[in-house]
């Protein structure tokens, strides 16, 4: 079974989140838990027990740490990524859901859809990154992809 089956994220270092931000936490979650695609091919010569897997994610020493485990808590494989490549799409999600949350209080329909247009290009440009920072390491589709890279933005929010 190739996927993910609880996701912890630990966040006790960073400041409370937004109510806006928790909640974009907690759909990814939900959705992730729901439908996900999540493999890790054999690495350093070693293979990786198969799924399904639960994941930690943090930020430690200025890098996302994934820690995967198996469903019986056992470490299946920790392996660390910069943050550098993420820094600018996160910065540009950022702000242009800062943006979004200000047009649904405010502004006509069509400008807002023209500004979740945006979000979502931006949000898949973070998937994109992440699929290429996970290459050798985790292979993930487009959907969980986008979930992952959700739950990166909560981690930057407060790091």
């Amino acid at each position: 079974m190739t996927k993910i089956v609880h996701i912890e994220i630990d966040d006790r270092n960073l400041p409370p989140p937004t109510p806006e931000i928790d909640q974009e936490r907690r759909v990814a979650v939900f959705d992730l838990l729901e439908d996900n695609s999540f493999t890790m091919p054999a690495r350093d010569g070693r293979d990786i027990p198969p799924g399904p897997y639960r994941l930690g994610l943090s930020i430690k020493e200025r890098r996302l740490v994934f820690d995967i485990r198996l469903e019986d808590d056992a470490p299946a494989t920790e392996f660390h990524l910069s943050l550098g490549p993420f820094r600018q799409v996160v910065k540009d999600y950022f702000q242009i859901c800062e943006s979004y949350f200000d047009a649904v209080k405010t502004l006509p329909p069509s400008q807002i859809e023209t500004i979740d247009m945006a979000r979502r290009g931006i949000h898949n440009e973070g998937a994109r990154v992440l699929q290429e920072r996970l290459e050798g390491k985790a292979e993930v589709d487009i959907d969980t992809a986008r979930r992952l890279f959700t739950l990166i933005c909560v981690l930057h929010f407060g790091g």
